[in-house]
Order: C-alpha cells, then structure tokens, then sequence
C-alpha cells in the first residue's frame, strides 16, 4: 500500500517538471537558433524482489527488479539544426552549419545560434540584451554605415562608392571592411551548458571554424516542433491528473484504515 505513494508522488514530481520543460520549448519557439530541450526520466534505487514460502524463509527465489521512485534523470539539448527564413534584414544573420557566435557579456563570451543582431547606441553590432557581437580579431565589430554586404564568411564590406560634386570632380570612396563575424565550434556538446536567451557557455577551449557558411539577411528558426511539443504535453498532463486522482484515492483509503477499520 505504501509504495504507491512513492510511485505516485515521484510521478507527479517528475511530470511537474518534463511540463516545465515542454513549457519552456513552446515560448521559445520563435526565438532564433534556439535549440529544443528534452527531459530523460529513470528509475531511483531499483532492489529485487524475491518469494519465500511462509513458514520457511530458507532459499528465497529472486523474481525481477522493481523500483519504488521515479525522477527525472537529465534534460538534453537537441542541437539538430532548424530551417531558415529570409528577413531581408541587413543585420540578420543565419549559420548554415556547426557552430556558434560569440558575445562578449558581464559575465565573460557566450555563444548562441541567434543571429537576430542590432546596432547599440556606441555603434558595435550587439545581441539586444546580451553583449556585443565577438569580430575574428577578439573586439567588438563597429557599424557606422548601413550601405554594407556580408559574404558567406561573415566579412562585413563597406564597398567603393564615387559621387560628383556640383564642380564635376569625382570623390572616390575606397572599399574597407567593418569586421569579420567570429563563428566557434566545440568538440564536446555535452560540456555546453544553456542560459538564458538561448545562449551556451563552457569550460572547454572555443575552436575557430575557418570557413563559416554564414546566410546573409536571414534567421535560423527554432528546432521546436509545435505538434510533438502540444502531443508530448497533453500526455504529461494526463499522466500527471491520474497520478492525483489516485493518489487522492490512497489517502482516503488509508484514512479510513486508521480511524473506521482501527475502531473494530
């Protein structure tokens, strides 16, 4: 009688926090490069049971393994990559590859698959809300003009430009370049741990990719399925609404095994 409280109550913890997750996925869904999460349950403690006669208790024989809790094991991040949407938006930014961008913030480089960038109000290209956009050379990347291209390596080109002037002379303005996204990838996905904004840190050493392929004037959408996240939610709901009403139904029994059936 007693297990069922532990298997019970686990359960509910447990779908409690897989809702959390699914939650969590759905509000992100339209948030660029944001990579799915998913939870991972597993048995606590597993011991095996065995049958004795009922006088003689001499050579049990040993049945199967039962496990009286069930928790969540881990939640895992599923870096599979999301497809993409042209916004025409001159500081959108989309890796059609492995990889991240760097963003200096307060608390050291971060990496994200958001290319949703802007200009801050000094100028350098920046994550609303997060840090400034990491250039191959370590600093930040100044944007002074919006008459810019962007090749698929991720070099912001500023390209030649010739006016005239009311006298006839010709002013040249030569090509310059403004700074070269810097893209990193990691050799252990595992070892990245995920933030807030859909941004990752980690203690292992950043690798430059050096060939990035990089989409110009574009974003990579979310890897959240709508369909499989709204299916996996009903069914955690449901599995968490029986856990209850059983439950319920267990305190009222032992209740009652202690105040009607302890009178007799």
């Amino acid at each position: 009688m007693y297990q069922g409280f532990y298997n019970l109550a686990s359960g509910m913890l447990t779908q409690s926090r897989n809702l959390n997750v699914i939650s969590n996925n759905m509000v992100n869904i339209q948030t660029p490069g944001y990579k799915r999460d998913k939870m991972v349950s597993t048995t606590f403690q597993e011991e095996m049971l065995y049958r004795t006669g009922r006088r003689y208790k001499d050579e049990p024989e040993p049945l199967a393994t039962t496990s009286k809790i069930r928790s969540a094991e881990r939640t895992y991040v599923n870096y599979e990559q999301g497809s993409y949407d042209q916004t025409e938006g001159i500081l959108d930014f989309a890796l059609m590859d492995k990889g991240f961008f760097c963003v200096d913030t307060p608390a050291g480089v971060r990496y994200t698959r958001n290319g949703s960038f802007h200009v801050d109000d000094q100028g350098y290209l920046a994550l609303n809300g997060v840090g400034r956009v990491q250039g191959t050379d370590g600093g930040p990347i100044a944007i002074d003009t919006e008459k810019f291209s962007v090749d698929s390596r991720g070099v912001i080109r500023v390209p030649a430009t010739s006016t005239s002037g009311e006298d006839g002379e010709v002013e040249v303005t030569e090509a310059r370049e403004l700074g070269t996204l810097r893209v990193v990838d990691f050799a252990d996905y595992e070892q990245l741990h995920k933030e807030d904004y859909g941004m990752f840190s980690t203690g292992q050493a950043a690798q430059d990719v050096e060939s990035p392929s990089i989409l110009w004037q574009a974003l990579e959408n979310s890897n959240v399925d709508m369909v499989e996240e709204m299916t996996s939610m009903m069914t955690s709901q449901r599995a968490l609404q029986s856990a209850a009403q059983v439950l319920r139904m267990y305190d009222q029994i032992m209740s009652k095994a202690s105040t009607d059936v302890g009178r007799l």
